[in-house]
């Protein structure tokens, strides 16, 4: 008997052990609703549907990666839409002024990372709160795609077979944005997990006096992680406007709520400390999901704002109560 307690007692912490992480909680919440879209979502399994998503799945997950850390080192960042929008439109209106497309894509995405400097050195030098500063970049940002398009979207043309593969190419039927967002989710999860100078993240959004203290320099920590979230937008823009040989000031709209939502339902925390790049991948998979499934069934595009708006709200609610738990 006292065997067969101890047996069932091992398989239920392997289980709570399993379930601990926050990645196999979404996993199995992505894996029932799947089968529930498979039974219950009309062509929800079609390979245009299924490609379709994936490759508007890849401009947030891109953005969320940026966005995990700078959660993790205890910040956000709400420019990241804007962000990508000008650096779209600046690849493109350079484009079609004759500049060779790589080079205007490389100019687009330094830009894009002076942005993130900016703001950096605002928040570090200065002592600016991180929501305000990455507000008002936000707005300089989406304003500057503006004036540079006059409002109305700019089309590139088939400019350079080379650039538009990147968005509209792919390997074994893998479209490329969905291979670039794996390659990555690859690097940038192994270095927040592994690399001594991602760690540095994670010390200082844990505790930032005690990483002080221990001879981190946080701010230049800061200062790269809201380079990095600043580069990895502009590179989602350079990436859509591959994709639709179109640059608009609107691109990237809701795009820092989407990825604000993947990753802290993979696991980010608004205190910082906390998040990893695949659980930020998996909170981005869900939150598509959802929309996928609202767009298939018809539903009004204002009911997927509404409902985008409540897996949030949800998402910080459990954050907040995890918290809670922890301290109890």
């Amino acid at each position: 008997m006292e065997k067969e307690n101890k047996s069932l007692n091992s398989k239920r912490s392997f289980f709570r052990r399993i379930f601990a992480f926050r990645e196999a909680s979404i996993l199995l919440i992505i894996f029932l609703l799947i089968i529930l879209m498979i039974f219950f979502v009309p062509g929800f399994m079609t390979a245009s549907n299924i490609t379709t998503t994936l490759i508007g799945l890849s401009m947030d997950a891109i953005l969320a990666i940026g966005m995990t850390v700078v959660l993790v080192l205890g910040g956000i960042d709400l420019s990241v839409g804007a962000i990508m929008a000008f650096s779209s439109v600046v690849a493109g209106t350079l484009m079609i002024k004759g500049m060779n497309a790589w080079l205007a894509c490389l100019i687009a995405i330094l830009l894009s990372a002076a942005a993130g400097c900016f703001v950096g050195e605002l928040i570090t030098k200065i002592g600016l709160f991180p929501f305000i500063t990455t507000l008002a970049m936000m707005q300089i940002s989406r304003g500057l795609a503006y004036i540079l398009t006059q409002g109305s979207p700019i089309s590139t043309g088939s400019i350079s077979k080379s650039f538009e593969a990147i968005g509209q190419g792919s390997i074994l039927g893998i479209p490329n944005p969905v291979l670039i967002l794996l390659v990555l989710v690859i690097i940038f999860d192994y270095l927040l997990r592994n690399s001594l100078k991602f760690r540095q993240v994670y010390y200082t959004g844990s505790n930032e006096k005690a990483a002080k203290l221990s001879g981190i320099n946080t701010d230049k920590v800061k200062l790269y992680v809201y380079i990095l979230s600043a580069t990895l937008a502009g590179l989602a823009g350079i990436i859509t406007l591959s994709r639709f040989n179109v640059a608009t000031p609107t691109a990237g709209n809701g795009a820092e709520t989407r990825a604000i939502a993947g990753a802290v339902i993979g696991g980010a925390s608004f205190t910082g400390g906390q998040g990893t790049v695949f659980g930020a991948l998996l909170g981005i998979i869900l939150v598509g999901l959802v929309n996928n499934a609202l767009v298939l069934l018809n539903v009004s595009v204002y009911w997927q704002s509404l409902v985008s708006g409540v897996v949030l709200l949800l998402a910080v609610v459990a954050d907040v109560y995890a918290h809670l738990r922890g301290k109890n």
